[in-house]
C-alpha cells in the first residue's frame, strides 16, 4: 500500500535547519517517485583536465596495441592504469600507516 509522501518546508531560514529535518527525516518519505521525470544537463562540462605527458616510444607503443586488445581508445587504458597505479599506492600507503601505528608483539 502506498503513502502519499509528506508535504515539507519549502524553505528553511539555515542551512543548520535543513541539516536538522534532514537528520530526521528519509528523502523516501518526502519525494514522490511517481511524479519523477528524467533529468537532461546538455549543458554539463565533465570535471577533466587536459594534460601533457612524455612517455617513451616504446612504452606508448606497447599501450596502443594493449589498448587494441581491449577495443579501447589508448587514453583511455592510460586513466586505467594510472586509476589501478593510484590505487595501489594509496593501498600501499595506508598499509604502511596501519602497520606503523600498532605495537610491536614482544
Amino acid at each position: 500500500m502506498k503513502t502519499k509522501p509528506k508535504k515539507i518546508k519549502q524553505s528553511f531560514k539555515s542551512e543548520d535547519e535543513e541539516r536538522a529535518f534532514w537528520a530526521h527525516h528519509s528523502p523516501i518519505d518526502v519525494f514522490d517517485a511517481s511524479k519523477a521525470r528524467q533529468a537532461s544537463f546538455p549543458n554539463l562540462k565533465p570535471s577533466l583536465q587536459s594534460i601533457s605527458i612524455r612517455l617513451p616510444k616504446p612504452m606508448l607503443d606497447e599501450l596502443k596495441i594493449l589498448a587494441n586488445r581491449r577495443d579501447v581508445a589508448y587514453q583511455h587504458l592510460a586513466k586505467i592504469y594510472l586509476s589501478w597505479g593510484i590505487q595501489a599506492d594509496r593501498n600501499a600507503l595506508h598499509i604502511q600507516a596501519n602497520h606503523t601505528l600498532q605495537p610491536h608483539a614482544p
